[in-house]
């Protein structure tokens, strides 16, 4: 099960044009957005990754806004994240086990991030809602190549509500303003 004390988020590559052309691009916004929230209500790290930011564009305006808030972003020029020295040094400074992991594209740059993730013992639970890619069927396929190598797979309504635990205090009046 997941705890905010174990748990931190990993953002993928939400970028300029590419971003846009996602499938349910405007779905996968909304999605990444209360997310990203329901992280920062917990008090949770984030680490938020972009893919050659110079050649790519940054993230996109309201998520990058959301995230600026609580974390830097670490730029990287390998598709997986993990294959960036400052993840990695973020990531162990943290000391947490379960990643959520999130962003795009399902089947390259979030898929090589979860293979190196599981390789190097952590527990990777996939946010289904909060990942794409250009096409549905890459989409799947990303999917199911993560879930077969032991990814977990989630949504972000699931994955909120599992990190809250219980349905009283502020803390689930705040979460329920957020997914509603």
């Amino acid at each position: 099960m997941l705890t905010t004390d174990k748990s931190v988020l990993v953002i993928i590559d939400v970028q300029g044009k590419l971003a846009q052309v996602m499938q349910q691009s405007p779905e996968l916004h909304k999605q990444l957005g209360i997310l990203i929230q329901g992280a920062q209500l917990f008090d949770m790290p984030i680490l938020w990754v972009e893919q050659l930011p110079d050649k790519l564009g940054g993230t996109t305006e309201e998520l990058a806004a959301l995230l600026s808030k609580t974390t830097q972003v670490i730029p990287k020029s390998y598709f997986s994240a993990w294959q960036s020295p400052e993840f990695q040094q973020q990531l162990a400074r943290l000391n947490r086990t379960d990643i959520i992991l999130a962003g795009i594209e399902t089947h390259v740059c979030v898929y090589q991030t979860c293979q190196d993730l599981l390789s190097n013992r952590y527990n990777v639970h996939l946010v289904a809602d909060a990942v794409s890619s250009r096409t549905v069927e890459n989409k799947q396929l990303g999917i199911q190549m993560m879930t077969q190598l032991g990814a977990r797979t989630t949504n972000t309504e699931s994955c909120l509500f599992e990190l809250q635990h219980q349905a009283s205090g502020e803390r689930f009046k705040s979460l329920l303003k957020l997914i509603k």
